[in-house]
């Protein structure tokens, strides 16, 4: 799976962006401009739907048995704009996995930053922020599939479900205490919801995603 995702990023044109607020996901306005899907493993229905709470257009992810994520490639300056934000709302965990083995590395919600290895695609770094099932909130562990994806919880459980939670990190310092990475500039942001090696389901709504430089 990490070799297709070096594989796609290698394809794309990057958007170079530049201002002190970058918008990445503008879901609110319908827009999925510069996002492209990558199946993995089926198809997850990536669809927009009105937030019943704000009437805002939001993007909702519905997984049954498949992973397919959406991916936008643009350098962002992490000297300039560090800060990621987003928000989400989920409606179940998956119950009974074990993520840090591959029969259970699924996940209900996740966004992750890559920092692209170019040619040197086993140099690619990925940095997944997820809603776990099974850590506890801010365990990072590494993917089963790659030691160069680090996976954090920046949600876990079952006390916020039905809930939209906010975040805002500060994605160069996150590289360097979480994985490991001292760099200037990611290439790309992903967003998943993925239950093909559970063969569970998830549906899980995402907001606008934007880069801030505080």
């Amino acid at each position: 799976m990490f070799k297709v995702l070096a594989t796609f990023l290698l394809l794309l044109t990057p958007q170079f962006a530049h201002a002190s607020n970058i918008p990445i996901g503008q879901f609110s306005k319908n827009d999925l401009s510069h996002w492209k899907e990558k199946v993995f493993d089926g198809k997850t229905r990536y669809a927009f739907v009105k937030n019943k709470q704000t009437k805002q257009r939001v993007l909702q992810a519905t997984s049954n048995n498949t992973a397919s994520g959406l991916f936008y490639k643009t350098r962002i300056d992490l000297e300039k704009t560090p800060y990621l934000n987003w928000s989400w709302n989920t409606s179940s965990i998956l119950d009974g996995i074990n993520e840090n083995t591959k029969t259970g590395d699924d996940f209900v919600a996740r966004i992750y930053v890559v920092v692209d290895g170019g040619v040197f695609f086993w140099k690619t770094i990925a940095l997944n922020y997820v809603w776990s099932s099974s850590h506890q909130r801010g365990e990072k562990w590494s993917s089963p599939y790659t030691s160069n994806a680090t996976l954090y919880a920046i949600e876990s459980g079952k006390e916020k479900l039905g809930t939209w939670q906010h975040y805002k990190r500060n994605v160069r310092e996150d590289l360097k205490q979480l994985a490991g990475k001292d760099t200037r500039y990611i290439d790309a942001v992903a967003i998943m919801a993925d239950t093909d090696n559970s063969g569970k389901s998830a549906t899980t709504l995402f907001g606008d995603i934007f880069f801030t430089s505080e």
